[in-house]
């Protein structure tokens, strides 16, 4: 048994072929966590959910923040269970051999680097079960930046926490009691968040009062995908309104090769279309040209 071990976090993240962090996970690149900020929720689920990734998403949660703000971070993770005296000498001595101090949520917080978010599942325990306070919530912030956490339990100091700058936290419940009994059973393994799956270095997406986690080797298809379906939605809403098209033609997934000419214009001359100009749109002409065998479905 190890904590946060470079060659198991590898071997759980295969599909990922990319730059790595030195503890192991994927390093998806700054500019990808920068476009997913003015994404909404919808538009980055649906490339996932469409490749078969359906437990990625999780909406009961409650927000420090109600103002807008997004949390997208690399995904630091950790796994917890109640507590179990043998079973805590047992973890608490790897933690010891291996360098680690103070309590397992602090081991999970002093790891973290710039643009990373934590993602802990407390099992849904509050009492006792706070995460993260007032404190915590402060090194987060000067060690990631622009990081958060979402916490599959509970949180304490919400007055202090509301005051740190820059943080998102994604919490099932208040309790003023401090973190008592609890045993950390993974730190960057398998986690699991209510009914969402993460990994070690998914992209964290908070928007919307939700959370998705998109897998590493995703992100760049997933930003490509959504930038499609938003400059989709600015052309058809004004297709609609124009009563040039109508709602059953503009929500069917694949569009014909007439409504992909007149996309192409609006992407071309319109100031709405100017940061789409790169994408490569050859695989939908491929569809309205030679057929899609779901044609007759409407879009997610």
């Amino acid at each position: 048994m190890r904590f946060n071990n470079k060659d198991d976090i590898i071997a759980l993240t295969p599909e990922w072929k990319g730059e790595r962090m030195k503890d192991g996970r994927p390093y998806v690149a700054d500019k990808y966590l920068e476009a997913l900020r003015g994404m909404t929720l919808e538009e980055v689920w649906k490339p996932i959910f469409v490749l078969g990734y359906e437990s990625q998403f999780e909406g009961r949660l409650k927000t420090l923040h109600n103002d807008g703000r997004k949390l997208i971070g690399r995904a630091v993770t950790c796994s917890f269970c109640p507590t179990r005296p043998d079973l805590h000498e047992v973890m608490f001595g790897i933690g010891a051999s291996e360098g680690r101090k103070g309590n397992y949520n602090q081991w999970v917080i002093d790891s973290l680097v710039e643009g990373d978010v934590v993602v802990a599942d407390m099992y849904d325990k509050i009492y006792k079960g706070t995460f993260l306070g007032g404190n915590l919530t402060t090194a987060i912030a000067s060690k990631t930046k622009t990081g958060g956490g979402v916490i599959w339990g509970g949180v304490r100091d919400v007055e202090q926490m509301e005051k740190v700058p820059g943080v998102q936290v994604y919490y099932r419940g208040i309790d003023p009691t401090p973190i008592r009994d609890f045993v950390m059973t993974g730190f960057n393994s398998v986690t699991r968040i209510g009914n969402a799956v993460c990994l070690p270095g998914d992209i964290v997406f908070g928007a919307g009062g939700g959370v998705l986690f998109i897998p590493s080797h995703l992100v760049a298809d997933v930003v490509e995908g959504a930038a499609k379906t938003h400059v989709k939605d600015d052309f058809g809403f004004e297709m609609i309104g124009q009563n040039k098209f109508t709602t059953a033609q503009i929500d069917k997934n694949t569009w014909t090769k007439e409504m992909l000419d007149m996309l192409m214009g609006f992407i071309k001359n319109d100031p709405r279309g100017a940061e789409y100009r790169d994408l490569d749109w050859s695989k939908e002409y491929d569809l309205a040209i030679n057929g899609d065998p779901n044609d007759t479905q409407t879009a997610l």
